[in-house]
């Protein structure tokens, strides 16, 4: 049987010092689908999506025991370069978080420090990304604006296209439109669902609606456990653990 995971998480255990804030979680993410994490506030729902592309690693008194498998290839082996894993597996923050440079620059920034020098190339990267972050036609005719004169959806839409331009095979969303207004949130949630014809996508929400209309599986977390893990129309409609129902009736949470 072929394996179509693009993330596979065994026996993951996460510490902040004394503090367990993972306990055993073990997940199969599939290629090219979107998958959501719901639960409440302090689950271990944003801990475990940034073991993901090994961001906790600078928290001081943070360890991991267990594995962690991107494309079948286990990104905490001793030989793992984490800027390599962080190339292949992006991240968008819950902030829209632009560099005060121009919109170019922006997404130039990544593929500068892999290397690409020439302008012919930076160009392409540059429309292909903001393209795939359907923001192109928005900026075109303003690539050397500051990328902080933008509005906060844009500003967001920019940072995915930043996270694009280095080709990604996994893209993290960690509550990527809670800042943002209604509109700004529906043209995300737009790209979020054409982007998985191409990459995996997984995404951190507190909006439960959200998790619905957008993916295509959902993880519930509650109190560092994986509680719950299936497709997101079964896991809304009929949940087999009783904390998942508690939870999105909105008994707890």
């Amino acid at each position: 049987m072929v394996n179509t995971s693009a993330i596979s998480a065994h026996e993951v255990d996460f510490f902040y010092g004394d503090f367990q804030a993972l306990k055993k979680i073990n997940l199969d993410l599939e290629e090219r689908r979107i998958s959501a994490f719901i639960g409440p506030s302090g689950c271990g729902k944003s801990t475990f999506l940034r073991l993901l592309n090994r961001m906790n690693d600078a928290v001081a008194g943070a360890r991991m025991s267990g594995r962690v498998l991107v494309k079948g290839r286990s990104i905490y082996d001793r030989n793992a370069d984490p800027v390599e894993v962080r190339r292949k597996v992006g991240m968008v923050f819950q902030k829209p978080n632009p560099f005060p440079k121009s919109i170019y620059e922006n997404i130039c920034y990544g593929p500068r420090l892999v290397g690409i020098k020439k302008s012919a190339d930076l160009d392409s990267i540059v429309e292909k990304a903001l393209r795939s972050a359907a923001l192109w036609e928005e900026v075109k005719d303003a690539l050397n604006k500051s990328a902080l004169a933008l509005s906060g959806g844009q500003q967001q839409r920019l940072c995915i296209a930043r996270s694009l331009a280095l080709s990604p095979d996994v893209l993290l969303m960690d509550e990527p439109t809670s800042a943002l207004d209604p509109i700004a949130t529906a043209k995300i949630e737009e790209w979020i669902k054409e982007a998985a014809r191409e990459l995996t996508v997984v995404i951190v929400t507190h909006n439960m609606q959200q998790a619905a209309r957008v993916s295509d599986a959902t993880a519930f977390f509650y109190l560092g456990e994986l509680v719950e893990f299936g497709p997101t129309k079964e896991l809304f409609t009929n949940p087999v653990n009783k904390r998942t129902e508690n939870y999105i009736t909105g008994r707890f949470g």
